[in-house]
């Protein structure tokens, strides 16, 4: 049942990113991530208020319990690590094609592997080596792939958010203080200087971006409630969501060298298995 529920939650994180793409194309990015987060506290913001002045949600899965200032502390602390990884990601998305930024993402978990390694003195076993090193393969393949669409990773400050996105990036989606973090950064960064940039445009995909990534992680986290469950392997399943992204790529962007990211991928993929 667990199982089930990582690939759809997968799934979901890969029309997340889909429409994501589709609300950044040619989109000033502040805004877009703006509307993002403050469309996912107002999914979330009434389960808060039923919680804490009502007895509705007792004893069910959308309960949201009260915590001490110490844990509100941490989550602002982790709200602050996700909304730069978002930051990064979503100015890469709007400049990168997803058949590139999907596998280099997916290989986050490889990245947290060898984090474990350096930081904790985890130590490695042959198939983890094996899988660090086909990632790293899968990226060396995916900088000649970019090279062919005049990409280049060593020059491309894309590459680079995109790889600041993933090192900063966490699992868990904490929007109501990402939301009050946003809108200073809309008043005083990107309002002033709108007419200067890129034109913001509402498209309606801005919704479903909240929507999906809400559903997304609340189906991972109800996963992880299991007995038996995980999270190792829950969260390697979620990165699966790249099969979404490629083949968005390939079917409504009409992405190039398919052919060759379609094998950077399967290393990518064989990597995480």
């Amino acid at each position: 049942m667990w199982l089930g529920l990582a690939f759809i939650s997968a799934f979901l994180l890969g029309c997340y990113e889909v429409n994501k793409k589709i609300s950044l194309d040619g989109n000033a990015v502040i805004p877009v991530l703006f509307f993002n987060t403050l469309i996912s506290s107002l999914i979330f913001v009434p389960f808060i208020f039923l919680s804490f002045f009502t007895d509705v949600l007792d004893g069910t899965m959308l309960y949201v319990p009260r915590v001490s200032l110490e844990t509100h502390v941490a989550v602002f602390i982790k709200a602050v690590i996700v909304l730069s990884s978002w930051i990064f990601g979503y100015f890469a998305l709007k400049h990168l094609p997803l058949t590139i930024t999907g596998p280099i993402k997916a290989t986050q978990p490889v990245v947290t592997l060898v984090g474990a390694m350096l930081v904790f003195g985890e130590r490695l076993n042959l198939y983890q080596w094996i899988g660090v090193i086909l990632s790293i393969a899968s990226f060396y393949l995916l900088s000649s792939s970019g090279k062919k669409e005049g990409i280049r990773f060593t020059h491309n400050k894309w590459i680079f958010f995109t790889v600041l996105s993933i090192l900063t990036g966490a699992a868990s989606g904490l929007y109501v203080y990402q939301c009050l973090m946003m809108l200073p950064i809309l008043l005083f960064l990107w309002y002033p200087r709108r007419k200067s940039t890129t034109p913001f445009v509402w498209h309606w995909n801005i919704i479903f971006i909240s929507v999906f990534l809400c559903v997304a992680d609340w189906i991972y986290f109800y996963a992880l409630t299991f007995p038996g469950s995980m999270i190792s392997i829950v969260s390697m399943v979620r990165r699966s969501n790249v099969l979404v992204t490629f083949l968005a790529g390939a079917l409504f962007f009409h992405e190039k060298n398919l052919k060759s990211k379609a094998i950077d991928l399967f290393l990518v993929l064989l990597g995480m298995i």
